[in-house]
């Protein structure tokens, strides 16, 4: 290994709390591994988040009962009963993606997670457009929460008063509008106040909605098997096996669906320096909430598919009236008048609790970024009492509500086409990152079979998935159809704005090695090869 270079250079400055020579201390307090030895401490609030604070972070921010309402349909309408089985196929090249994760931040605990992992292995530049990638594809996603939260609140109110005049409310663009900037400024300031008010919201907001998934599925199960459910079916081993889909593009139409829905998990990760116990936490914590997530999404694919069936008419998953959200069908025929308001009240609780955990991975990356002088060093100041990166949390805050504001006023379309576009980056960041890890480690691959397993085979195959899935979506996205059917100059708009947002990542990469050359020459985080540590 090469000794890390931890100097400061002429005209660098030091952040409020910076490197020292032995690296980066642990959350455990333990001595930090050589291969940190230039990751600097940004004042976090150390040890606020154990294990199970972890995970409910991680499984809070991929919105588990808002991702099965909007996703159960559109899959079901593309691959038919198989939904459990690309359910399981694309759980499989985020669980690949996870090992990568896992391994890095065991090597290197640091907030930044993809973009300073990317950074010692491939370099300044790869490592930023890395983290461009992570913060614009979150914003987009802050962005779309904040609509979906609103829709389903003034459903919800709807839904409780009896009056349909409250539920359109939400077609009434100002209003719309202005509860989402409220829903946005009250999600900005619980994640202003750091980690302690953050996972007390979550613990109720995650509970809750596993709750009323676990209500849903016994109570679709039973009625299912009572036999007075005319298009309930019964269960079948069949819907398990992938190679019964129809036809190929009929697969890659449903797994890109199916990865979408497990975005979100490495926000277990971002807070890595606030987590207490060893270095091994965040690890584990990004594996419980995947787990929780495959159990959630499969009991409640097959329990809905038995109660429901797959017709196109009434309450049929393939109805294609009520594919966007199938639990506002399903409520009262499954769990009754009374307990179905249960599950509009889930779906507003994922979607709120989604939209505050999700400012934890775009405030941190930035942070981390301005830290070592990738972003403006104002956004690397961390608030003194609440021990989090207030001026990032802020920004991220302003930056949403502007950008879904103006997207909304101006064009409609637009809007719906970023949301589209969303998948070319976290494939193109996700991908990135696993090939990171086979890089980084690539001396440690041939000492012990789980090395090779777990930082060689196992991300790469992930990052090739992925990076499959970023190829096809592309193609797909040049196509006008793609989308909202708007095209600029014959090109779908879908892709002039995924790759125009890949593009302006460039641009501001540019200025930024302008005003701070020392972080693109290397001189404050390094590439570096970790020394070989023993596995236990």
């Amino acid at each position: 290994m090469v000794q890390a270079d931890t100097r400061l250079h002429a005209g660098d400055t030091a952040p409020a709390a910076a490197t020292s020579g032995a690296g980066a201390p642990r959350p455990d307090g333990g001595a930090p591994r050589p291969d940190s030895a230039d990751v600097r401490t940004k004042g976090l609030g150390g040890g606020s988040v154990g294990l199970t604070a972890s995970a409910v972070i991680g499984i809070s921010t991929v919105a588990p009962v808002y991702c099965l309402t909007s996703t159960l349909g559109p899959t079901v309408g593309e691959v038919g009963l198989q939904m459990p089985a690309v359910f399981l196929a694309g759980f499989l090249p985020m669980l690949l993606v996870a090992f990568a994760y896992r391994e890095l931040n065991q090597a290197v605990p640091d907030c930044g997670t993809s973009f300073t992992w990317t950074v010692k292995a491939f370099g300044p530049r790869v490592g930023w457009m890395c983290g461009w990638g992570l913060v614009i594809a979150t914003i987009i996603v802050l962005s779309n929460l904040a609509g979906v939260a609103t829709s389903f609140f003034y459903l919800l109110l709807g839904e409780l008063t009896g009056s349909t005049a409250v539920a359109e409310l939400d077609g009434n663009k100002p209003v719309h509008v202005l509860t989402c900037l409220v829903l946005i400024a009250a999600a900005t300031a619980i994640g202003y106040r750091g980690m302690t008010a953050t996972k007390g919201v979550q613990y109720a907001l995650v509970g809750l909605q596993l709750a009323v998934l676990a209500a849903f599925v016994v109570m679709a199960v039973g009625k299912a098997r009572s036999g007075d459910v005319a298009a309930s079916l019964g269960f079948s081993w069949s819907w398990v096996n992938p190679f019964a889909v129809q036809s190929f593009g009929a697969f890659t139409a449903g797994l890109s669906l199916s990865i979408f829905m497990f975005w979100g998990w490495d926000a277990c990760l971002t807070v890595n320096e606030e987590t207490a116990g060893d270095g091994k936490v965040p690890g584990r914590a990004a594996m419980l909430a995947m787990a929780v997530l495959v159990g959630s999404y499969l009991l409640t694919a097959v329990a809905a598919q038995m109660f429901a069936g797959i017709g196109e008419r009434g309450t049929g998953l393939g109805n294609p009236d009520t594919s966007d959200n199938v639990f506002a069908a399903l409520a009262h025929p499954v769990m009754g008048t009374g307990l179905g308001v249960l599950l509009f009240v889930a779906v507003l609780a994922s979607a709120a609790a989604s939209l505050q955990t999700t400012f934890i991975p775009v405030a941190r990356t930035v942070l981390a970024m301005s830290t070592y002088r990738a972003l403006p060093e104002s956004f690397a100041r961390v608030h003194p009492r609440f021990r989090s990166p207030g001026r990032a949390t802020v920004a991220a805050g302003a930056g949403t509500g502007i950008f879904y504001a103006g997207m909304t006023f101006l064009s409609e379309n637009v809007l719906i086409d970023t949301v589209y576009a969303l998948g070319l980056m976290i494939c193109f960041y996700y991908s990135i990152t696993a090939f990171a890890c086979a890089w980084y480690f690539r001396r440690e691959l041939r000492h012990s079979a789980r090395a090779a397993l777990v930082k060689g085979v196992a991300p790469v195959l992930g990052g090739t998935m992925l990076a499959a899935v970023f190829g096809k979506t592309l193609h797909d996205m040049w196509d006008p159809s793609y989308g909202s059917g708007s095209s600029v100059f014959g090109v779908g708009s879908v892709f002039v704005i995924g790759v125009g947002l890949l593009v302006l990542g460039l641009v501001i990469m540019a200025v930024m090695q302008r005003r701070s050359p020392a972080f693109f020459r290397g001189e404050v985080l390094h590439r570096a090869t970790p020394a070989l540590v023993v596995e236990d």
